[in-house]
């Protein structure tokens, strides 16, 4: 909802070929995210599969989020509450991404 929101916010008041980045407006480091998609999902942590790191390991991500803002956007949920709404979205919609899953 929010992604959304701000892309069209974007595109009916920004200026053309600017970037625009939504987000929470906070970093998150990855292992915070993994362990709460794991809690989400009720999975603990032997569902992750541990690889050795690349050159230049991003351990958290943080976008700046001041020209989406400027133009009045706000999100409306937490990062919590997103990913909440993600994984039901995805539990409730199996039908479209099993068939996807199935092709690999």
């Amino acid at each position: 909802d929010d992604h959304c929101s701000g892309v069209h916010l974007a595109l009916e008041h920004g200026t053309a070929g600017e970037i625009y980045n939504i987000g929470a407006g906070n970093e998150t480091a990855n292992r915070v995210l993994v362990n709460k998609l794991l809690a989400l999902l009720g999975k603990d942590e032997s569902s992750v599969q541990y690889v050795a790191d690349r050159l230049g390991h991003d351990r958290r991500y943080s976008v700046d989020i001041s020209k989406i803002t400027k133009l009045g956007w706000k999100r409306t949920r937490s990062l919590d509450e997103a990913l909440e709404a993600t994984v039901n979205w995805y539990r409730d919609n199996r039908w479209w991404w099993e068939p996807l899953k199935a092709k690999k």
